[in-house]
């Protein structure tokens, strides 16, 4: 099959939308991780005077979990299905938090401007067309030494974990999606995590990306060596020696 990417990707998104966050919570952990990887940003609680992005929020939940871990911090909420962006701003939020349509390649075009202290993405970076573009921005958008946390499938590179996530996909995803008339979406995603990086490349890919204190943590559950949170600081150059 082929894998969605850019309008065709945002398209599906948008024909799922409404029933997305129902597939979601029959996930079990899937709020509870977001929260634990929100966590490992290792920001200070309650984050007031934190300006935080959240790239690739979806419907809502992963800047759920960024309220939940950080009430008091600024969140833009960037996406750029329409659809998925109406689901999110339908749910209560406080003035603090703000959602932008975006695609992840072209925040400056859409007014997203840094510093942040933070950058928070989960379930992006398999579904952009060149994530090595969206950690320079990434990298540009951060503060000085600025941290990132990417909520991703990332598999272990163990033939295990890959057959688990297979069969999951197979067994219980594809055929519901399927009969919801989203199949073609799922089918995406279980094949963007099979075709991505292996959670040791990925944080090659972070560190050559201009970052530093570049960690892979797992994810409990059923997802323990599929799922990871990848947490980095952003690396500032070294100072030139005085002549």
């Amino acid at each position: 099959m082929t894998v969605l990417r850019d309008a065709e990707l945002a398209a599906a998104f948008d024909h799922a939308a409404h029933r997305y966050d129902l597939l979601v919570a029959a996930n079990p952990g899937y709020h509870a991780h977001l929260r634990r990887s929100a966590r490992r940003l290792g920001l200070p609680a309650p984050g007031a005077g934190l300006r935080v992005l959240d790239l690739g929020c979806g419907t809502g939940a992963s800047t759920a979990a960024l309220r939940h871990v950080l009430p008091e911090a600024e969140i833009i909420a960037v996406d750029a299905s329409p659809g998925m962006l109406e689901r999110a701003r339908a749910k209560a939020w406080d003035p603090r938090v703000r959602f932008v349509r975006a695609a992840a390649e072209g925040l400056t075009e859409a007014g997203v401007e840094g510093p942040f202290d933070a950058v928070f993405a989960a379930y992006l970076f398999r579904n952009v067309a060149d994530p090595d573009a969206v950690l320079a921005t990434v990298h540009r958008l951060l503060a000085p030494h600025g941290r990132l946390a990417v909520h991703e499938y990332t598999l272990s590179g163990r033939p295990v974990d890959r057959a688990v996530w297979t069969a999951v996909c197979r067994a219980m995803v594809l055929p519901v999606a399927a009969a919801l008339g989203d199949g073609d979406l799922y089918r995406h995603l279980w094949r963007s995590v099979v075709d991505f990086d292996t959670v040791e490349e990925f944080t090659d890919r972070v560190r050559a990306g201009g970052f530093d204190r570049v960690r892979a943590l797992p994810l409990p559950g059923w997802q323990t060596g599929i799922a990871h949170t990848v947490v980095a600081r952003r690396a500032e150059p070294l100072a030139r020696s005085a002549r």
